[in-house]
């Protein structure tokens, strides 16, 4: 065991030397702290896209819902950030173009400061929560390897998240990101022979798994399985973090391009995580679910192999907090304080603020983390405060000519104060996560205020969608 702890603080080590090294050598100005100065090369973007997806969302939250639903409920689930990075091919070269710092940056463009104000307030809501079930995802790693207890695991990884963003800004999480994917990959591959071994097969597995997991739905209801599909499909649609790494690319090609490499990318991690804590079900069958499979790298793969197995998923789940963890602060800097600050503010002074507010948001997510029981209850609902109160703004924004300003703000608070409602007030009614009750409120909002002020709208303000034909 303290071969595996002694593996993955050499990694986390590597990790923060990089950040450092980003640091002093790229890191300039504001530009380059939050959209690695427009530069990134194709594999890196690549690279990045799938590490911010691959997280603890899916090492952790995503192994913990395969142990105990089954495979075949599971490509349901987790091929919603899949089909979402379909659509996204289509809208990548056009997002690098546009060249927004945010995401409510870009619906300000079209709807004004208060739509601004608003989007912000949700992304703030919803990444923060994301950013807390990675501290306590990597949390989960250190208590396996060295039985630490949670909370003290989760401040570990919160501080060296916080060090990581704070020294290199997007250069040091996207360059750490793109070495995490190929890491993540090479491990896999490398035990999965080992896993098919130990449980004879595809064939073996299959006859050995209790019966409920052989179903197609894992004994969920359709409701229930669309509300774990929707908020991944939702979140990768209108995520922030996607739409900064576009931003960031050298140019609209390299943006474009990226997709395909996310895109296969996540297709084989997202198999091969299945065929991993699927074997978990059946050679470890009474461990927590959200360990599947960090106890297969542990105690299901030879010595050498688990260790990048394990350090590989650390590095996923700490890459995608330093990822949200960058973005929400951008949010603060540039959607409030500079947005409604009276004075010019430098860009040497707006790289210091953004490095104080990454270490205020990270602190604040490590609260919100101890609020919540598990990854997967958490990952459920950031993924819905930003699916169903943010992704249906965005895609209006960009993609349709009659949306308004009273329907984005509609949609919305809606999404928002729905998402709430369900989580909070009406603590989940008959099991269903809230995106079956917040996104159709927000789209009905968005579609039905539209259409009533579209008129008044376009006479008043001239509105133009954002992508607009080459």
């Amino acid at each position: 065991m303290n071969a595996y702890l002694v593996g993955v603080g050499a990694y986390l080590l590597i990790m923060a030397l990089i950040g450092v090294y980003f640091s002093r050598k790229s890191v300039k100005g504001n530009e380059d702290f939050i959209a690695a100065g427009r530069s990134l090369p194709l594999w890196i973007v690549s690279g990045t896209l799938l590490a911010t997806f691959v997280g603890s969302g899916t090492v952790v939250g995503g192994a913990s819902f395969i142990y105990q639903y089954g495979p075949f409920a599971a490509i349901f689930n987790l091929s919603g950030g899949i089909v979402g990075t379909i659509v996204l091919y289509f809208l990548a070269g056009k997002i690098r173009t546009g060249k927004a710092f945010t995401v409510p940056e870009l619906i300000e463009r079209r709807f004004g400061t208060a739509a601004r104000l608003v989007s912000s307030i949700i992304i703030l809501l919803a990444f923060i929560g994301i950013t807390a079930y990675q501290f306590t995802g990597g949390a989960y790693v250190l208590q396996i390897t060295t039985g630490l207890p949670i909370e003290t695991g989760s401040i570990i990884i919160g501080v060296l998240v916080i060090f990581l963003t704070v020294s290199g800004g997007l250069f040091s999480v996207a360059y750490t990101d793109a070495i995490s994917a190929l890491l993540i990959v090479a491990g896999f591959l490398l035990g999965l022979p080992f896993i098919l071994h130990s449980v004879d097969g595809f064939s073996g597995l299959a006859a050995s798994l209790p019966e409920t997991t052989k179903s197609w739905n894992g004994g969920l209801s359709v409701p229930q399985l669309l509300g774990f599909f929707l908020p991944l499909f939702l979140l990768v649609l209108g995520d922030q973090n996607m739409y900064q790494r576009f931003g960031a690319a050298k140019d609209p090609n390299v943006a474009r391009k990226s997709t395909i490499g996310f895109f296969l990318g996540s297709c084989l991690v997202i198999s091969l995580t299945i065929i991993i804590a699927t074997s978990a079900i059946v050679l470890f069958p009474s461990i927590a679910p959200d360990t599947a499979v960090l106890n297969m790298a542990i105690k299901g793969l030879p010595l050498p192999i688990g260790m990048i197995v394990l350090c590989a998923t650390v590095a996923f789940i700490i890459t995608t907090a330093t990822s949200y963890l960058l973005s929400a602060s951008g949010n603060i800097i540039y959607d409030l304080f500079k947005r409604y600050s009276k004075k010019d503010i430098s860009d040497k002074k707006l790289l210091k603020y953004n490095r104080f507010t990454v270490i205020g948001v990270g602190v604040l997510a490590y609260v919100l983390g101890m609020y919540f029981p598990t990854v997967l209850e958490l990952q459920m609902y950031s993924y819905t405060m930003y699916g169903a109160a943010l992704t249906p703004a965005i895609l209006a924004t960009v993609m349709w000519k009659r949306a308004t300003k009273a329907g984005i703000l509609s949609s919305m608070i809606t999404g928002a104060v729905g998402t709430i409602l369900w989580e909070v007030v009406l603590d989940k009614p008959f099991d269903w996560n809230s995106v079956l009750f917040a996104l159709p409120l927000s789209v009905l909002a968005l579609i039905i205020v539209s259409l009533l002020t579209s008129n008044k709208s376009r006479i008043e303000n001239n509105e133009k969608p954002f992508i607009v034909n080459d």
